[in-house]
């Protein structure tokens, strides 16, 4: 109890903005009685006797049994954590205007949002800088609801951030948009002389609208990360300024894994025949799936060309016009406008293709290495 009295803040957060607790901060462990302590553990008492549990605080917060369902099975530990500890984070959201359904996704997104303690005067300045930030309670809650981290993690000065980025040529309207597409710039952002140089081998000025793509994916990217990904292109014969300039076109594939590079190259260079160049001009081909997209359709392509011999699927820009199409537009454009008969066995082999997956995938291991970028 001394040490709630002598810090003004604790697991009893619910009651940040009640009369009681605000008395009690002008307190300091030279001037308590024992009589404010009976107080202080008598009003503690009849506030947890509210609550029998989470689930009923959750409850009469508006949370339908549907929600409760959602948010138990993302936060398990939430059944039997204290209500107290529960109505303190439901006193913050309600003050922001958050309601159940937000609720439920705040919980899904970061189910360690009710076991953080946050302290009044942490949340204060850090809620007061976000506003600074996004000038508007509606931007500001989207943001909160994508990444909840925003009001209870303390280990980045925002101010400092957004000041980097202006420095750099992103200004705040732009900054806040890439933070609802990347919730966690703010806590990740970093630069140094070789990010530096990366994002000017792109070959963006400041003025152009794929700018703030790329340095704000560079700025949250590690730098072994950006170093494993060009080396991943460097082995098929890219050289460095022309991994950069895809960047700069393409920012997103700075966000491809290796692997999924490593695959997509493969196909283009082993089933398809292409020079691995041919990506520069045709990015389409890294960024679609390998199973679900770029075989079942080649295969198809060619299983059209070999029943219809008058229909002819030649050179690469018809091919990869076919590969982007929709799956509407691709199935009338080369299944459904053929006779029905041919049209079945069409159908027939391309969803067999489309259910046909890589060797040993089901036992493929899943190796988390952090931020994926």
């Amino acid at each position: 109890m001394l040490r709630f009295i002598s810090n003004g803040s604790s697991i009893f957060q619910p009651f940040r903005h009640t009369p009681f607790i605000k008395a009690l901060q002008v307190f300091t462990p030279t001037t308590y009685s024992t009589n404010v302590l009976a107080e202080v553990e008598v009003e503690q008492q009849e506030l947890r006797n509210k609550w029998k549990d989470a689930t009923e605080v959750l409850s009469k917060w508006g949370c339908s049994d549907d929600d409760l369902m959602r948010i138990f099975a993302r936060c398990p530990a939430l059944r039997n954590a204290d209500p107290t500890q529960v109505q303190s984070k439901l006193c913050l959201l309600s003050d922001l205007g958050f309601g159940a359904s937000e609720l439920v996704k705040i919980t899904n997104c970061r189910p360690r949002f009710f076991r953080t303690r946050i302290s009044d005067s942490f949340f204060d300045k850090r809620l007061a800088s976000l506003m600074s930030l996004f000038e508007s309670k509606e931007m500001l809650q989207k943001a909160i609801v994508r990444n909840p981290s925003l009001i209870c993690e303390n280990g980045y000065d925002i101010e400092a951030t957004v000041a980097l980025y202006e420095e750099l040529g992103v200004s705040k309207r732009d900054l806040v948009q890439m933070l609802l597409l990347r919730p966690t710039i703010l806590a990740r952002t970093s630069f140094d002389a070789e990010k530096l140089e990366y994002i000017s081998m792109t070959g963006l000025s400041k003025e152009s609208k794929l700018y703030k793509y790329v340095v704000t994916l560079i700025g949250i990217s590690r730098v072994e990360t950006i170093r494993e990904k060009v080396s991943k292109f460097t082995q098929f014969g890219f050289s460095k300024d022309e991994v950069f300039g895809l960047v700069g076109r393409q920012p997103h594939v700075l966000t491809f894994s290796t692997d999924k590079v490593q695959r997509n190259m493969t196909f283009v260079l082993g089933t398809m025949k292409l020079e691995a160049k041919i990506i520069l001009k045709y990015p389409y081909l890294l960024y679609a799936n390998v199973d679900t997209v770029l075989k079942p359709r080649l295969l198809l392509a060619w299983k059209v060309e070999e029943i219809c011999p008058n229909l002819q699927i030649k050179g690469v820009p018809t091919i990869v016009r076919a590969l982007r199409m929709t799956e509407e537009r691709f199935l009338n454009s080369f299944i459904k406008c053929q006779p029905k008969e041919i049209a079945n066995e069409l159908m027939e082999f391309y969803e067999r293709t489309k259910e046909t997956r890589r060797l040993a995938e089901s036992a493929k291991k899943c190796i988390t290495r952090g931020f994926p970028f």
